[in-house]
């Protein structure tokens, strides 16, 4: 996550490269550092310094990272003349590198010659099975390809070996909501609350596929979690708010005839109707008629 002082310095140098006031190397190196996209900048500020000898000379070996990284930037930016030039140059300096073999895959994947990338990519996995780039490459090609139970395989495959890899986790989850296999994806978002506790999304995503999923079990846990999404976020959740009122309301119709549980599940949706009035009066009062409709649904 770039933070407002390193986003405003990204901004000073680029606005200094353009009016001519140099910095580009400065500013190349410094979306290295801060793993941000701006491939177009990128694209531009490094054919300036690769097409000139004399600033390319002053690099020594950071002069093969930025054909890199120029690389990649020609690839996002559909270049792919530039792209190709670029990783000639690397294969013929390090003729036996895999991360010259990634690029490689990239350009193929680029192109479209899904079954040649895919064998390149399987190629590299072969000699080094923990090569978490070309895993994940392996992922992001079948997702191009929408072949989405091929991406499952992948991120499975992945995540016995990287189990801490929380961002595979949250694909996975996603992936599997999007292809409605909610019982999988309720699995993933147990591992990643196991994982950060203390993030109100992968709480709030939880009870969504949980109420989702339904019965009076789930409808009960997903309460849970949208109360606990509540809790994290000081109460300033409106959709788990809304989540709290939905699965009392299910809740309600489910357990009829159990006076405990009906009690229980009107003086919830009490407190958390007003809560979501008293936010709409400070935040949205305009808002309000359609919220009183819309909770006398419930």
């Amino acid at each position: 996550m770039v933070t407002e002082l390193e986003d405003a310095e990204l901004k000073r140098l680029e606005s200094q490269v353009e009016h001519g006031g140099g910095g580009a190397w400065e500013y190349l190196s410094l979306v290295r550092k801060l793993h941000v996209r701006r491939s177009e900048k990128v694209l531009k500020y490094g054919l300036w310094i690769l097409n000139d000898p004399k600033k390319r000379s002053t690099l020594g070996d950071e002069e093969w990272t930025l054909y890199e990284q120029v690389a990649i930037a020609a690839m996002d930016c559909h270049s792919l003349d530039i792209a190709r030039d670029c990783i000639n140059v690397l294969t013929k300096k390090f003729p036996e590198s895999k991360r010259v073999g990634r690029l490689q895959g990239m350009l193929l994947e680029a192109k479209g010659c899904w079954e040649e990338a895919e064998k390149t990519y399987s190629n590299l996995l072969e000699e080094n099975p923990l090569d978490q780039v070309v895993h994940k490459r392996r992922v992001a090609m079948a997702k191009a390809e929408g072949d989405l139970l091929k991406a499952i395989e992948c991120l499975n495959k992945y995540l016995k070996v990287f189990m801490a890899d929380n961002d595979a986790w949250r694909e996975l989850a996603e992936i599997y909501v999007s292809l409605q296999m909610y019982k999988q994806a309720a699995f993933c978002y147990e591992e990643l609350i196991l994982a950060q506790p203390t993030n109100p999304l992968y709480h709030l995503a939880y009870a969504d596929v949980l109420y989702t999923l339904g019965g009076l079990e789930n409808l009960q846990t997903a309460k849970k979690y949208y109360a606990s999404t509540i809790d994290i976020t000081g109460g300033k959740n409106v959709r788990a708010l809304y989540g709290i009122c939905l699965c009392t309301a299910a809740i309600g119709q489910l357990a009829k005839g159990r006076n405990k549980d009906d009690k229980e599940s009107v003086e919830l949706r009490s407190l958390t109707a007003a809560v979501l009035e008293k936010e709409y009066k400070n935040r949205a009062p305009s808002k309000l008629p359609i919220l009183m409709s819309t909770l006398k649904l419930f």
